[in-house]
């Protein structure tokens, strides 16, 4: 009977012991914390973003870190089979905006219990607080050693997840374990993170949340990737859906470099000449006001400071004053007011890691190593990452859930 480890009881974890022992193996789990899925019970603002309900071929566009490398994963584990398996737990789903699949319950901390005690169900051997210290491959065996002792097996995963949020677990443990079994580790950068700008009106607006607007980079004059929906000012600058999704464009667009040109287009929605005979209008229903009241239906006041600013218009100056130019000026700020990312914040706190162990070295209809026999792994670990809306939980389970089946099944290939 194959004796199967798994180190990382994150999403990808849960999933390969699990399927491991559902298909006879013998499993272990190693996992540093004192719980298993301690980073996905925060995931989703606390609520688990499980999945996407869109086709799969749509999660592999959704995936700019290596997403076709998920091919056959999707094909063994798609997002119906997730739904259905925790409907067989007795968890109920719901779907809301944009495909994102939530538990019915909107409780992380409800997911990753049930893992846990499904992994039980399952017979799987949990060592909480048990952190693998070093993983070797001799005579066909793996030896893990940790502080607790030494265990041997045939077959190992690493689901140790990447470098953001180390306070789930998450410190590099998996990319030291592959380096030093023969494995390339690309280059980790954050994505999916705020950026940190050097203008400082978003900073004075911290906490501002602007709806329905549209944020590009731009490059040699010309915009290179766009996102619309919700922004967030910060106390460092930007945040939100659309800049998170922008910053993971970044992450993989090997020729941009720091500092990043952005625009904001705060009203993405009209045509610049629709925009300035609404803006006509509003100076002259009220035509003896200064600008910043006369146009306060337009934008928050506080960001209207902004925009006026950058249009080079007084707050003060009256409505009837405000000339052709001014308002087409107006206009500008409005549909392309620039913004200058200096920097991400931290990798700790991204959402995910871009980069990881090279998928060129792992069999992607497996997740096995083409460099050791008996060696797998799976989610974050690897170098593969995707946008917000449940697709980085989606790779996980996928890629656990093969990786999970091939390590049970290896003595029979």
């Amino acid at each position: 009977m194959q004796r199967v480890f798994v180190i990382g009881g994150g999403a990808a974890g849960c999933m390969a012991a699990w399927a491991a022992s559902r298909r006879g193996a013998v499993v272990e789990l190693f996992e540093k914390n004192d719980i298993v899925g301690k980073k996905m019970g925060i995931t989703g603002k606390g609520r688990c973003n499980l999945t996407n309900s869109c086709p799969m071929d749509a999660f592999i566009a959704k995936t700019p870190g290596n997403g076709r490398f998920l091919h056959s994963a999707y094909e063994q584990f798609t997002n119906r089979d997730l739904c259905s398996l925790l409907r067989q737990w007795g968890m109920a789903t719901k779907e809301e905006r944009g495909g994102r699949i939530f538990p019915q319950s909107d409780s992380a901390v409800a997911v990753r219990k049930l893992w846990y005690h499904k992994l039980l169900q399952a017979g799987v051997t949990i060592h909480l607080q048990e952190e693998v210290q070093h993983i070797a491959y001799r005579d066909s065996f793996f030896v893990i050693t940790t502080a607790n002792g030494v265990y041997e097996g045939d077959a190992c995963v690493i689901a140790t997840g990447g470098v953001s949020y180390p306070t789930t677990g998450s410190t590099g443990d998996g990319h030291r374990f592959a380096a030093a079994l023969g494995h390339t580790v690309t280059p980790l950068k954050p994505s999916l993170i705020a950026l940190v700008t050097q203008e400082e009106w978003p900073k004075q607006l911290a906490g501002l949340t602007l709806k329905n607007v549209e944020a590009s980079i731009w490059k040699n004059g010309k915009p290179t990737a766009r996102q619309f929906g919700e922004m967030v000012c910060t106390h460092t600058g930007i945040s939100g859906p659309i800049i998170l999704q922008l910053s993971s464009v970044m992450a993989h667009h090997k020729k941009m470099a720091f500092p990043i040109d952005i625009r904001l287009n705060l009203k993405p929605a009209l045509r610049p000449e629709q925009l300035e005979q609404r803006i006509w209008r509003e100076l002259q229903a009220h035509i003896r006001q200064d600008a910043k009241n006369a146009l306060k239906t337009v934008l928050p006041q506080r960001l209207l400071a902004v925009v006026l600013a950058a249009a080079h218009i007084s707050q003060e100056t009256v409505a009837h004053q405000i000339t052709k130019e001014q308002r087409r000026r107006l206009v500008t700020a409005l549909q392309a007011l620039p913004l200058t990312a200096v920097c991400t914040r931290p990798i700790e706190e991204a959402i995910v890691t871009a980069g990881g162990v090279e998928v060129k070295e792992i069999n992607p209809k497996t997740m096995e190593s083409k460099y050791v026999p008996g060696l797998y792994f799976a989610g974050e670990v690897l170098d593969v990452d995707a946008f917000t809306g449940g697709y980085n939980l989606q790779a996980a389970f996928s890629t656990g859930y093969v990786a999970g089946s091939a390590a049970a099944q290896e003595d029979e290939a």
